[in-house]
């Protein structure tokens, strides 16, 4: 809808580096995905992948792979 997409625009004026971190972060996830899907083969979730990225909350994206290379590292 034309308000949908005007809120969007206005946001991105207001904050230009809002859609690069959206893109930054969602970058890294898939990384650390294809890392724990190479890593663990068939013992890979989807779901266990999902729990450990996001039951923390928001972190900082070190400390998010951090939690899972110890995921892959106790499930491997």
């Amino acid at each position: 809808p034309e308000g949908d997409i005007r809120k969007a625009i206005e946001r991105y004026i207001v904050y230009p580096g809002q859609a690069t971190a959206y893109m930054i972060g969602k970058l890294k996830i898939l990384e650390l995905r294809t890392r724990a899907q190479d890593a663990l083969g068939d013992k890979f979730s989807m779901g266990q992948f999902h729990d450990v990225v996001l039951k923390s909350g928001p972190v900082p994206l070190d400390i998010m792979e951090e939690r899972v290379d110890a995921w892959i590292a106790d499930e491997g």
